[in-house]
């Protein structure tokens, strides 16, 4: 090796060793003392051993105002490459917080841009690990248009490849609209915030007073808002659901998700379930229970669970294949469909669509929420967009109705009417117009009325109308349910029909996009 080329090698380290140094010890320190990795130290934690390829370490910004030629550190504050998980690739950037708080300028938006475009040619997922003050304020509107290049790779990229978000610190004003594009977004409790304005702000323009936590915490976007699909202790075990969470899902929208080997029994029938509905129609059970004994052992993983109980969502498997799982709760508004829901269920059913998982609705329904608030705040139009969303979809789509199944939302829930492959019922399901109850309040009224004894009366015709309506044997007849089964069978059978419509092909009108009533 001549001279020349010790030199130039020994420069090259020299530089290298820069870009792994960050914003330097102390502030490497400060991030550890606060619970938080570094940027490298999450890549390193995510992707398989030695696989990381990373792309622009040495990239600076090219700010000269406010003394900012005088502060360059290679990299520019995003650490961006790809490696694999899984052996599957991906596409990563990470925000280091060491170098000016991770802000975003010109040059950093760059990377990350690279990044989404080389996961869009290449068709694989791209994560993002946001950890950042936001937009860098000595950049100007360079910072500006950085943000918006990246949002626009992500409305591209939409149903292309998947895209997750991390949340590993804060994420406020324009920063938080790529994760909100994004398919998925994890925060880590304590450590991660979302806001658009901050505490401060809020304070002097509306004068209310709320904390860090309280406004944009984890806790808060799983509860309240729905912006998070899972909030975690740390961020060894967001890293660990972002790994499982990509094991339900394919590279791209071309691709089927990876078919994971199978232990769990295909025939397996669980007498549990034919004893698992109350014999009280009014009385709950546990959906969850339901979903977990017909899926395979240990395979749900259940997304957004704070927020809008009344449904459920979620990945799990059936013979190794990868599925989505919409169902109601009847622990919760005994099931009913609100505005929160419905959104919860449209989000999810598309993006299963987009990403070739095939859906399970697991139906127990006794309608759409009443309510003057509901009604004023647009119940209408947000439950539509989960009837959109089923309409839309053309992968393999199976529903259980195990119990009750009333008015709209009995069409909304992946019903036959609406282009689902496999309706079956439970012998207990009640598939009907509205309850028994409401159904004799308001035919039998005058006959009630004029009854020795109305109450009585009223009993005797709630009971008849069960009898004769609220059992699926009606809609069986007319062919809206395609068989009546016992609840042991229904792993065996939804995996028989998983096989069978595993080459379903169905395309919708030629067209630009529809209009989702959003």
């Amino acid at each position: 090796m001549t001279l020349s080329t010790e030199k130039s090698i020994f420069k090259l380290n020299e530089e290298r060793a820069r870009a792994f140094e960050g914003g330097g010890a102390k502030r490497i320190d400060a991030q550890h003392e606060k619970g938080k990795m570094t940027a490298r130290e999450r890549i390193q934690e995510l992707l398989d051993p030695n696989s990381f390829v990373e792309l622009d370490a040495f990239v600076t910004h090219n700010c000269v105002q406010f003394g900012m030629e005088k502060q360059k550190f290679p990299g520019d504050g995003v650490v961006t490459g790809y490696g694999n998980i899984a052996n599957r690739p991906v596409y990563i950037f990470a925000q280091d917080f060491t170098v000016f708080g991770g802000s975003l300028g010109e040059m950093h938006a760059k990377k990350i841009c690279k990044i989404m475009d080389l996961a869009v040619q290449n068709g694989a997922p791209v994560i993002g690990l946001n950890d950042s003050g936001g937009a860098r304020i000595q950049e100007g509107v360079s910072s500006l248009g950085g943000y918006a290049d990246i949002f626009y790779r992500n409305t591209l990229a939409s149903g292309v490849i998947p895209q997750i978000s991390a949340i590993l610190g804060p994420c406020a004003g324009g920063a938080v609209y790529s994760p909100a594009i994004t398919d998925f977004i994890v925060m880590t409790r304590s450590t991660s915030h979302m806001f658009i304005t901050g505490p401060d702000v809020i304070k002097t323009v509306t004068g209310e007073d709320v904390d860090f936590e309280s406004l944009g915490g984890a806790e808060t976007h799983l509860a309240k808002s729905g912006v998070a699909d899972a909030s975690c202790a740390d961020e060894y075990e967001t890293i660990s659901f972002i790994k499982k969470l990509i094991s339900y899902i394919p590279q791209n929208n071309l691709e089927t998700p990876p078919l994971i080997p199978c232990t769990d029994s295909p025939d397996r029938a669980d007498l549990d379930l034919n004893s698992i509905i109350p014999d009280n129609p009014n009385q709950p059970y546990n959906m969850r229970e339901v979903i977990k004994r017909v899926c395979d052992c240990d395979s749900f993983l259940e997304l957004q669970p704070g927020y809008a109980k009344n449904m459920i969502i979620g990945f799990a498997r059936l013979q190794g294949h990868s599925v989505g799982i919409v169902a109601n709760d009847p622990m919760n508004l005994a099931g009913v469909l609100d505005i929160n829901a419905s959104i919860k269920g449209a989000r999810f059913v598309r993006f299963c669509d987009s990403f070739n998982i095939p859906l399970i609705v697991f139906t127990d329904v006794p309608g759409f929420l009443p309510g003057i608030d509901q009604e004023w705040r647009g119940i209408i139009k947000h439950g539509a967009k989960l009837l959109y969303a089923f309409s839309e979809a053309t992968v393999p789509r199976f529903t259980v109705i195990t119990r009750k199944a009333y008015g709209g939302a009995y069409d909304v829930m992946n019903s036959k009417h609406i282009g689902a492959d496999y309706n079956i019922a439970w012998p207990s399901a009640e598939i009907a117009v509205m309850g028994p109850e409401g159904a004799c309040n308001i035919i039998f009224k005058h006959e009630i009325m004029s009854a020795a004894n109305p109450e009585q009366k009223r009993k005797e015709l709630i009971q008849n109308y069960r009898d004769t309506f609220a059992n699926p044997y009606v809609t069986a007849q007319k062919g809206f349910i395609d068989d009546v089964i016992e609840p042991r069978m229904t792993r065996k059978l939804l995996i028989n029909a998983l096989n069978i419509n595993k080459n379903k092909r169905k395309s919708l009108p030629k067209r630009k996009h529809g209009n989702i009533p959003l």
